[in-house]
């Protein structure tokens, strides 16, 4: 019998649990792996339709070694185990040398970066992809940076991605992390520093009263255009659409640079952890849709042109479900559309995950020029 074609790492985490899901929509056979193999069994026996999924559990430890072992013979790796900058490397070293194509809900830029300098080209020469940042955070705006562009004569992008919600605990860990990497954009195609701790206020679509907003990392979005022929300035904002949180996330920002940076790195991150895990220590409830929306708004200008794309969607966190599933789905029966280090949209197109989203009530554009 054939090797289930996706494995997915971290299955017992909020995330993880919702590519399981997801994957059982596209009757996709999947691997759920985790380091508990009981507290993997638990968590999947509670997702809604999971006895009609084809899927096994495996337990596993982070070294590559045993990562290897696992994914050979399967297709694609669905990583969500994070923060990526402290957990991603063994995960994308194992996909490679098993010959599995690598697909991680990251956001952060710094990570993003090692993946396109240092295993882009890795992978692309075994015919693979490696497209971290398949995940809502990024995938919903880079459909909108797409549809932007069929404009034409596009050069410049701004970028802003809102959602309303409740970080889950490795989001969390993921965002405080983050604090201490440098976040940068993208000018005439050179990064550029973004300005340590500093929050910046901003116009949500649909929002009567402006938001908070913050570099958070970065953004993948300056990495993906870094050497585009094309796009030559890309800048990024995020954040919840919660201004109490927000202000929140700019104090201790400003607190790391003045009582923490000057510390060493290893107490960052031990106190970076500890701050995170205080905030949101456990699993946030199930999203609704009534209450947990999505706004991403990507500006386009040229010398002579100006467009813009929103999208508006529901549930963060179904929605980066539901785009794993989806590529991961793609990539066990075709081939990407490019290879080595790719966005979402440059991997599986950009109409085509506009369509899934649209199909499933998650997201929808809207276009104007």
């Amino acid at each position: 019998m054939c090797k289930r074609p996706v494995v997915v790492c971290g299955a017992s985490g909020f995330s993880g649990r919702l590519i399981a899901e997801f994957l059982r929509e596209y009757n996709v056979p999947f691997i759920a792996a985790g380091r508990n193999q009981k507290k993997v069994q638990e968590v999947l026996s509670r997702v809604p339709g999971i006895e009609t999924a084809d899927y096994e559990v495996a337990e596993v430890q982070g070294t590559v070694e045993e990562l290897t072992k696992l994914f050979s013979g399967s297709k694609v790796v669905c990583n969500t185990v994070g923060p990526l900058i402290y957990y991603g490397l063994p995960v994308i070293e194992a996909s490679l040398r098993a010959g599995c194509h690598y697909l991680d809900i990251s956001g952060e830029q710094t990570w993003v970066r090692q993946v396109a300098e240092n295993w882009g080209a890795k992978f692309a020469e075994k015919g693979l992809v490696a497209a971290p940042a398949t995940a809502y955070m990024s995938s919903a705006s880079d459909i909108a940076v797409r549809l932007c562009l069929e404009v034409g004569g596009i050069d410049t992008l701004e970028i802003l991605s809102m959602f309303k919600g409740i970080p889950t605990s490795g989001s969390t860990q993921t965002i405080f992390a983050g604090i201490s990497t440098e976040a940068y954009y993208l000018e005439q195609n050179q990064y550029k520093p973004w300005p340590r701790a500093k929050a910046y206020e901003v116009v949500a679509p649909s929002c009567i009263q402006t938001q908070l907003a913050l570099p958070w990392g970065g953004f993948p979005h300056p990495v993906w255009f870094k050497n585009d022929p094309q796009v030559a300035n890309v800048r990024t904002l995020g954040g919840l659409l919660d201004r109490q949180i927000m202000e929140t996330v700019a104090a201790t920002e400003k607190h790391f640079e003045e009582n923490i940076r000057p510390l060493p790195k290893q107490e960052q991150e031990r106190r970076l952890s500890e701050m995170a895990s205080s905030v949101q220590p456990g699993t946030p409830p199930r999203e609704n849709t009534k209450l947990h929306r999505t706004i991403d708004v990507v500006l386009g200008r040229g010398s002579m042109k100006f467009t813009q794309c929103t999208m508006f969607g529901t549930c963060a966190y179904r929605q980066t479900g539901l785009v794993q599933a989806f590529a991961a789905h793609h990539l066990a029966y075709a081939p990407p559309r490019k290879i080595g280090f790719a966005s979402p949209c440059e991997a599986f197109g950009h109409r085509e995950l506009l369509q899934a989203l649209e199909n499933h009530g998650l997201s929808r554009a809207q276009f104007s020029s």
